[in-house]
């Protein structure tokens, strides 16, 4: 059966799209750690490996032009296949992949998030952001100075690893927090993260929000800690408290000042609604921490801590040149939010004039799939006595980490680009199979492949690996019987605590380059607020 034909896009129909500010989704297929090896800086990733988790909330309308595209390995044809199956219309595979983009004089970027690097870079560089080195904070922490260290990544990167005496206080929520952290303006407020760019940014939010208190980066964050020759604190838990009215006051009316200067739109719900029934692309985030989104938010939002949303813009909103509306209930995040998305080049508005009542939804967010043709369950129990009987193979599809961690005896783990590169010969000979992953939920799109591929009885784990555990039967760690290699993750070279000098210098040298990378790309439409209004902002807010 021949395989249906899709369209070839040109990169230079792309980059002029991106020049132009239209609506622009180019997905690379690959698996991360392949991805990040180099990409066009809007390229966006979603593996093929798990296309239906991701596919359906990064690129919401069925009309989105989507160029699909890997490095020569034979994914994108499948993905599109995959893709035009699920309803979308407007599919094309980049004309010789990436090859094709660099003889149009595209740049690739590397690692992740390059966009949102890249942006920090660039508003260090016209701002001239104020750090300190690891030596010159060690010395201030233990000269017992009036200080304070406020870690801007998620909790649980701070709870990782830590600066000593740091507290979490994630970038989105650093401007509504730190007047209550350091109510006196004599305390000088130290902002961290991995690297460089929350640091950054954290940083520039405190300045262009114009607080009092001397307010510096800690330059390149715990790898320039760590490559100074300082110990880190590991599993603590030193989180923000409840910002009090005088403070949320005085950093709403800031919050606002600079998403104006930005141009971020502010709009009711009756706009959104009318925006939500046109074909162009709108994203609604909702930007407060996890805890209040559960408690309470508007139907169809999702949930994004307005610091993760910043550095992370591509992996949310995947479609350059879409329309983002955020919402808080406090008037500083969503605001501050949207002043860095503004200037990064989106359309970002705020949504106001909302009631308590518009919240009405609870719960943790939750992504949408599509169905899936209903596979043959079998239970753990039955599972444990297949294989003690023999000839039943068991193919886990969740993470490497995850498998490495903890998996059923005898798993082979694996993941469905290799499966679609490599077929029925990475498959061990058995009389069924059983797929797994942790909840089972992506192993039931793999089936229907192992079915066609080995001719044999498939069948799904019903809960998953989770359900395994649950039910006190024995597993496995360790890197026993891996099927695929291991490329579904890239290891960040600021993330752990056992990362090579060599390699997390090699990354902070790599941002150090990306002004001058953004400047030979010319596609990125980034727009840094003036420091000269960012310095009279301050002077005029300040109380």
């Amino acid at each position: 059966m021949s395989k249906p034909a899709f369209p070839f896009r040109q990169a230079t129909d792309i980059l002029e799209s991106l020049r132009q500010q239209q609506e622009v989704a180019i997905v690379d297929v690959r698996d991360e750690a392949l991805f990040a090896t180099g990409h066009p800086l809007f390229a966006v990733n979603i593996p093929l490996s798990k296309l239906e988790l991701e596919l359906l909330d990064r690129i919401p309308q069925l009309t989105t032009a989507i160029t699909l595209y890997d490095n020569g390995e034979g994914l994108a044809q499948t993905a599109a296949e995959r893709i035009a199956a699920l309803g979308y219309s407007n599919i094309a595979l980049l004309k010789e992949d990436l090859a094709g983009w660099q003889a149009a004089g595209g740049e690739l970027f590397i690692d992740v998030n390059s966009p949102s690097k890249a942006f920090g870079e660039l508003v260090e560089h016209h701002n001239h952001t104020p750090s300190l080195s690891a030596d010159e904070v060690h010395s201030l922490i233990n000269s017992d100075a009036n200080v304070v260290v406020l870690d801007a990544r998620r909790f649980d990167e701070y709870q990782t690893m830590s600066i000593p005496g740091a507290t979490s206080v994630p970038g989105g929520e650093l401007v509504l927090r730190v007047r209550d952290i350091a109510p006196s303006p004599e305390t000088t407020v130290i902002v961290n993260c991995a690297g460089r760019t929350r640091s950054i940014i954290g940083t520039q939010s405190l300045v262009n929000a114009g607080i009092r208190n001397p307010v510096f980066a800690l330059r390149n964050g715990t790898i320039g800690w760590t490559l100074a020759g300082h110990a880190l604190e590991h599993a603590q838990s030193r989180r923000y408290g409840e910002a009090s009215e005088t403070a949320q006051r005085q950093a709403a009316t800031n919050a606002r000042s600079i998403a104006d200067r930005a141009g971020v739109e502010r709009i009711p719900l009756a706009t959104l609604k009318r925006w939500q029934q046109e074909t162009r692309t709108t994203y609604l985030f909702d930007v407060r921490d996890a805890d209040e989104y559960a408690a309470g938010h508007l139907p169809g939002s999702r949930h994004v801590p307005g610091g993760q949303l910043v550095q992370e813009t591509d992996h949310y909103a995947s479609v350059r040149g879409a329309r983002i509306v955020l919402i808080d209930d406090d008037g500083v995040r969503a605001n501050m939010t949207a002043s860095w998305l503004a200037q990064l080049g989106w359309q970002v508005s705020v949504l106001e004039e909302l009631q308590a009542s518009d919240f009405s939804a609870t719960g943790a967010w939750k992504a949408q799939v599509p169905a899936v043709a209903q596979p043959e369950f079998v239970s753990p129990q039955q599972l444990a006595e297949w294989l003690e009987e023999g000839q039943t193979q068991v193919l886990d599809f969740t993470t490497h980490a995850n498998h490495l961690n903890s998996h059923i005896p005898g798993a082979g783990w694996l993941l469905r680009s290799t499966l679609q590169k490599e077929g029925k010969a990475i498959l061990p000979t058995a009389r069924r199979y059983v797929l797994t992953c942790g909840s089972s939920l992506l192993a039931g799109y793999a089936v229907d492949q192992v079915a066609e591929l080995t001719g044999k009885p498939v069948f799904v784990l019903e809960g998953g690996n989770a359900a395994w555990r649950a039910a006190h039967l024995p597993t496995e760690q360790g890197d026993q019987q891996l099927l695929s290699p291991v490329i579904d993750r890239y290891r960040r070279p600021y993330e752990g605590t056992d990362i090579a000098p060599a390699v997390m210098q090699a990354y902070l040298d790599w941002e150090y380059g990306l002004v001058a990378q953004l400047d030979r790309d010319g596609t990125h439409g980034f727009r840094v607020l003036p420091a000269q209004e960012q310095a009279a902002t301050a002077k005029l807010l300040a109380p």
